[in-house]
């Protein structure tokens, strides 16, 4: 395969190699014949490609391949304008192109000359030149909506990752090739312009060495050297004209995936009343006007039977189709279960009733797709994990504005919503009430009402927060996330992460995965982070932190606490905002050392063996407290010692979800921290 490459390569440098070498070294008349003989054969070739190829980027080359073409046929006009006023003469190929085709007759051959670069220049350049131009800049401007279509096909499950990335590469080469086009038309153009230049260069010139050189009179040098130069002009622009007529069918073809040939044949004679019409209208001609009887008459006969037979053709592909559609269908029945699909389970899915269809519908202007490729790129850059594919599926048995989110398969939270409606919520400073449907919004719980679109601006200028229904789902569907995002995250998603910091930091998975610590080890590290929030988007630093501590101990909660410290400066930024001081509550001495005397140490790690009656006197402490910090509107924050961290959070994380729990090692030395109370017991 390599040698092979290695070949076509030096076949390609050999090409434009020949051209350079005509430029400067005159050629015998032989090789000059060879190499417009092999002219006229590339843009054949080039031609029928472009005819028959099913898609425009199976020629994704051509704009260089019309570059090399151009260089190729210019160079091959200035060795053959040499040979003309040296010698006299330029070779078989010239001359019977001259004669053959101007007829013998100088006058004939140069209107032909004339007809074809008008055609070349009026009709086929200008048409592609236009085409190309307003065919890249519409690929250009289609290319975020093609994107988002990948995106939102990729939510729903359409496709998978390879498929995405496949049809987001087509659409990169697709704007890169039409680009390019634009500009290679300009060669085809300069190509042409070249080529008239030269033939009045060489009409001149060999009348001015006839006359001047050799002898002859005005008339004899006319005749002798007309006829080489038209002869020249059509051998250089039959092909020009070859590969002009290649780049406008290149440009124009509309189908990506029909063959050429019976795609123009089925649009132009496929529709039988067509036919019909023009036979007997050809017909009528030919009985009613002067014009050739039978020819006409023959002619539109031929379209009528045409025109049957097409028909005919027609009703038998719809009989074979309507039955094989039977036997498939036949088939399918006959044909065991196949329940192997039916095993797998979506990670995340969003289930809604029919009355929400419209906004997941993009041609009733539903954006809730574009919503769930934004929420993925938001917890993306927030928690640094990649969201697993989220199933939009309506379901006719919930309700018609219902919608719920599953989380494994299993129903995790639901939600109600009216489709013409806005979501209106007293943020805890408007006074003046505004009448509506009372709800709860159902991410937070919080009191809410129902109000119309009339009724928008008026409760906006109130003060109320006013969110539409594709925003409360979304919402909705972050939050539940991110409450379970650290079980979302598996093996192969912690093996993708980490073969992205391998790109450049090749040493340090090296030393840490798996000599120090096992996939699954890193994965409940990282799991234990996103549990509490932590992101771990700076998987660098989190895994240098493991490969200083994993030889010491492969416990993953010891080695969170030691993550989560070399993380402070973020966790400092994401709790306690600078320049401002935080209200926090602290944890009792003596409520430490007890919790530190409860542990006890396993095979299978530390747990906490407190007594029933401790725990529940410690949770109505830090409810106390919490409360405190939720009456000054400030979020439940505990401080306590980093070794007793991780139990204090594990033994109240099951009555306040929301609580956070920090140690004194992972806040900067610059944060300000006032204490509101302490939990003791």
């Amino acid at each position: 395969m390599t040698a092979r490459l290695a070949k076509t390569d030096a076949m390609v440098a050999i090409y434009i190699l020949v051209a350079f070498i005509m430029l400067i070294v005159p050629l015998p008349a032989v090789l000059l014949d060879v190499f417009m003989a092999f002219n006229i054969a590339i843009g054949f070739t080039i031609l029928f490609a472009c005819m028959f190829i099913k898609e425009v980027l199976d020629m994704s080359y051509f704009p260089t391949i019309l570059l090399f073409t151009t260089i190729f046929r210019i160079a091959m006009n200035v060795s053959s304008t040499r040979y003309i006023l040296t010698e006299g003469t330029a070779g078989n190929v010239v001359i019977t192109f001259g004669q053959f085709v101007g007829g013998g007759d100088l006058i004939v051959g140069a209107i032909v000359f004339v007809i074809l670069i008008m055609i070349q220049f009026l009709v086929i350049n200008k048409g592609s030149e236009r085409v190309a131009e307003v065919t890249a800049r519409f690929t250009l401007d289609a290319m975020p909506g093609k994107q988002m279509a990948i995106d939102a096909d990729l939510n729903t499950g359409a496709i998978d990752d390879r498929e995405a990335k496949e049809r987001r590469d087509k659409i990169q080469m697709e704007s890169s090739f039409f680009g390019s086009m634009d500009g290679a038309v300009k060669y085809v153009k300069g190509d042409a312009t070249a080529g008239l230049l030269l033939t009045a260069i060489n009409l001149i010139g060999g009348l001015a060495m006839g006359m001047l050189r050799n002898g002859m009179d005005a008339m004899t040098a006319l005749d002798n050297y007309g006829i080489l130069t038209i002869g020249d002009g059509l051998v250089s622009q039959i092909p020009s004209l070859l590969i002009s007529l290649s780049t406008g069918i290149l440009v124009t073809k509309g189908s990506k995936e029909a063959e050429f040939g019976p795609a123009i044949f089925r649009q132009l004679f496929g529709i039988p009343k067509v036919m019909y019409m023009v036979g007997g209208t050809l017909v009528f001609l030919g009985v009613v006007t002067d014009l050739n009887t039978i020819l006409f008459m023959g002619m539109g006969l031929l379209f009528i039977v045409g025109g049957r037979m097409m028909a005919g053709s027609l009703e038998t592909a719809a009989i074979e189709s309507e039955v094989d559609s039977e036997e498939a269908a036949a088939e399918e029945i006959r044909q065991p279960e196949n329940v192997v699909s039916l095993l797998q389970v979506d990670p995340i899915e969003l289930e809604f009733g029919y009355g929400i269809i419209p906004l997941a519908d993009v041609n009733q202007g539903g954006d809730l797709l574009d919503r769930v490729v934004m929420i993925r790129r938001q917890i993306a850059v927030e928690l640094g994990t990649v969201v697993p594919i989220i199933r939009l599926r309506d379901n006719i048995q919930l309700n018609p504005n219902q919608y719920i989110i599953k989380i494994k398969g299993i129903q995790i939270s639901e939600g109600e919503i009216l489709f013409d409606h806005y979501m209106a919520m007293n943020p805890g400073y408007v006074e003046e009430e505004i009448t509506g449907i009372p709800t709860f919004e159902p991410s937070f719980h919080l009191p809410a009402i129902w109000i119309t679109e009339n009724q928008r601006e008026r409760a906006e200028s109130l003060g109320y927060t006013v969110v539409d229904p594709p925003s409360i789902i979304a919402t909705h569907l972050t939050e539940i996330i991110r409450q379970h995002i650290a079980e979302l995250l598996t093996r192969q998603d912690v093996q993708n992460l980490i073969n992205n910091i391998k790109e450049t930091n090749p040493s340090l998975v090296e030393e840490l995965v798996p000599k120090l610590l096992g996939l699954g080890e890193v994965q409940k590290v990282l799991q234990n982070l996103l549990r509490e929030g932590i992101s771990i988007r700076d998987l660098l630093t989190i895994m240098e932190t493991l490969a200083d501590y994993a030889p010491a101990t492969r416990d993953t909660d010891i080695l969170t606490e030691y993550v989560r410290q070399s993380l402070k400066r973020a966790i400092s930024t994401k709790y306690f905002p600078p320049h401002e001081t935080t209200n926090v509550v602290t944890l009792d001495p003596k409520v430490e050392q007890e919790i530190m005397g409860s542990v006890k140490q396993t095979e299978n790690g530390a747990f906490l063996n407190l007594d029933p009656n401790r725990s529940r006197a410690i949770i109505d402490s830090v409810g106390k407290e919490v409360q405190k910090l939720e009456n000054l509107g400030k979020n439940p924050i505990v401080i306590t010692s980093p070794i007793v961290r991780m139990y204090f959070k594990r033994l109240t994380e099951d009555y306040f979800r929301d609580l956070v729990v920090v140690s004194y090692n992972e806040v900067e030395t610059n944060v300000e921290l006032q204490s509101v109370g302490m939990v003791t017991a």
